[in-house]
């Protein structure tokens, strides 16, 4: 059934770009939290076929805006348009993978998974409340690491993110002061911003932490990995400390994704005993008419050889695959473009 599904949706595919270009040229712009497996599919998608997918990473706010502009073939968020304004604007919104969103430190003498955090001393950092790594606070959650009589720096997001938008999310899940006094949003006023550093993009929050010691910041987890950053344990719903990883996110994802329009769920603070409290999806807009039909035929055609092909590639980077059944949704979701 599966196979046959697949083929069917591919016959559909190929018979819409009759006429086509062959060697189509695809631009998407959008969230930087997919942008290690966007690439690598894109790569093995021009080598299998001579197409081309471009994909900028300006951050989700950027994706939205691009998309709404109609400057792009399909936009990219990782804080999913609620269906109310997915249809007053005429898009479609699906998740093409799963990933985490992760707190990174640079402490000498702490290395991957080493440091424990809970999400109220997390929201504490970020709310200027904890301001050194040796406050009681951390150091009851870490008896055994030397932590520093350093001021902490809080590194994060000084674009529009679908990643700040996840980690806004969860703390707001997990600390009343952070519901409060700064909430959820994809651009907030960050507390710490006299004693720490806005980065732009996935990969400035990086760059940032890399360099300065006793910092903090959050980043999808393929950027921690890749660049040999120490990530931390979280304490997840159940009680239980956790790292991020492959399991722990797919922890988190076991939802029914058809349940809401638009596919638009939040997977943050999961009650699964394995669960990576900071869990995403990441999501994809398009148009239900689009500016350009061969462009948005060609899209859907690689999103579908994405979802046959492209299972390793995002498992090799740290991202987890979207379930079978949710796959097969997602594609009768498509037969709304024209």
């Amino acid at each position: 059934m599966k196979r046959l599904l697949a083929t069917a949706v591919v016959g559909i595919l190929c018979s819409m770009s009759m006429g086509a270009a062959t060697a189509a040229n695809v631009t998407g712009a959008g969230a930087s939290f997919p942008k290690p497996v966007y690439a690598q599919w894109a790569s093995d998608y021009n080598k299998a076929t001579g197409n081309r997918i471009n994909y900028q990473s300006i951050g989700s706010s950027g994706g939205i805006k691009q998309i709404l502009a109609k400057t792009v073939d399909f936009g990219a968020t990782d804080a999913p348009m609620s269906a109310s304004d997915l249809s007053k604007n005429g898009l479609i919104q699906f998740p093409m993978v799963i990933g985490g969103v992760v707190p990174i430190v640079n402490i000498d003498g702490v290395g991957p998974g080493q440091m424990r955090l809970n999400g109220h001393v997390l929201a504490d950092i970020y709310l200027g409340k904890i301001s050194k790594w040796n406050d009681p606070a951390i150091t009851r959650l870490n008896p055994t690491l030397n932590l520093p009589n350093a001021p902490i720096t809080t590194v994060f997001r000084s674009d529009g993110s679908g990643t700040t938008y996840v980690f806004t999310n969860y703390l707001s899940q997990v600390s009343s002061d952070w519901k409060s006094k700064v909430g959820v949003n994809k651009s907030i006023k960050w507390p710490t911003t006299s004693t720490g550093a806005g980065g732009k993009g996935n990969e400035g929050v990086t760059s940032y932490v890399s360099r300065m010691k006793n910092s903090i910041g959050y980043v999808e987890y393929a950027y921690a990995k890749q660049n040999n950053l120490s990530y931390t344990q979280l304490k997840n719903r159940s009680g239980n400390y956790v790292m991020p990883s492959d399991d722990t996110f797919a922890a988190a994802a076991k939802v029914d994704w058809t349940r809401v329009p638009g596919f638009s769920l939040m997977i943050t603070n999961q009650g699964d005993p394995k669960a990576w409290p900071i869990s995403a999806a990441t999501f994809i807009l398009m148009y239900k008419n689009a500016k350009d039909p061969a462009a948005s035929q060609e899209a859907l055609k690689f999103f579908d050889w994405a979802f046959n092909n492209g299972d390793n590639a995002a498992k090799q980077l740290d991202f987890v695959p979207l379930p079978d059944q949710t796959k097969a949704a997602i594609r009768q979701e498509w037969k709304q473009i024209k």
